[in-house]
């Protein structure tokens, strides 16, 4: 497994009076060159569980291992080197992790930072902004020129160039249009088949189907679900309900036939699996 947390609890302020607990005894498997998606309501931890996996945070008990790297609450900061140059994360604002005069520039900092030479620097950059779509135009720009959308294109790009083993991102759709939303889920899945793991939060279940081959859903600091889509998203409604999670369009659809009295074989992940079932219910 690329990723596996061990029993790991975290809480801010740890040893404090002011101490939070924001993670709860998490046990999860994250598999090596798959895509995993994790979901869940507001405030579920999601965010503070993925900067574990570069050791923004590091575990209050438990232990987190990173492709052979293990991350404990005794781990010293230059240990965390090894680790970042495994793992790229992008962030949901990207306007936090930008911060060069240029754009190119801040896509060269990552692999200068780890060593590269500034040529082959900034042949990663222009390789990775070729491959989120940035336009040539703008990359003598100032970042904080961009727009949102072209914010998260441009911290993507400063991830990617890097060429790290493991991709983290916290809500990538997020900023971008219905083309720019389709285009990442296609990088996503180019990812993937360029052998990389891939771990991604999202609010878009959708987006959830298109792409995971593995869903961690987070409830209240704690683990409530870790499996295929197809299985996470045939589980009773009234359990989406407890989770305050939504379905995927097709499930959400067949869901208003199954009330009409048409009921399916199972819950549809996509459109076209629904279409396909829907057929086949009216022939038989």
């Amino acid at each position: 497994m690329a990723i596996t947390f061990e029993k790991v609890n975290f809480s801010y302020g740890a040893g404090t009076s002011l101490a939070t607990s924001i993670l709860h005894d998490i046990t999860i498997e994250m598999p090596t060159g798959q895509i995993t998606a994790i979901v869940g309501q507001t405030g579920s931890g999601k965010s503070t569980l993925i900067q574990h996996i570069n050791g923004l945070l590091k575990p209050t008990s438990g232990r987190v291992i990173v492709d052979g790297f293990e991350l404990s609450h005794n781990t010293k900061e230059k240990q965390l080197i090894s680790l970042r140059q495994k793992v790229g994360m992008v962030f949901q604002f990207p306007e936090n992790q930008l911060f060069a005069n240029t754009v190119l520039e801040d896509v060269m900092y990552a692999p200068m930072n780890f060593g590269v030479s500034k040529q082959d620097a900034q042949l990663a950059a222009q390789q990775a902004l070729t491959r989120v779509n940035v336009n040539e135009a703008l990359w003598a720009k100032s970042p904080f020129e961009l727009s949102g959308g072209q914010m998260r294109r441009v911290a993507l790009a400063g991830t990617l160039a890097s060429n790290p083993s493991i991709v983290v991102m916290d809500e990538p759709a997020a900023g971008l249009d219905p083309k720019g939303q389709n285009d990442l889920l296609d990088l996503v899945r180019e990812l993937k088949e360029m052998g990389k793991t891939v771990v991604f939060i999202s609010h878009q279940m959708d987006h959830v189907v298109a792409v995971a081959d593995h869903v961690v859903v987070m409830h209240e600091g704690e683990i409530a679900a870790q499996e295929s889509p197809k299985l996470l998203f045939n589980r009773e409604l009234s359990w989406f309900n407890t989770m305050k999670l939504s379905l995927p369009k097709a499930g959400q659809f067949a869901e208003k036939l199954r009330m009409q009295g048409m009921l399916l074989p199972y819950r549809p992940l996509t459109l076209v699996e629904l279409s396909q079932l829907i057929n086949k219910e009216v022939q038989s």
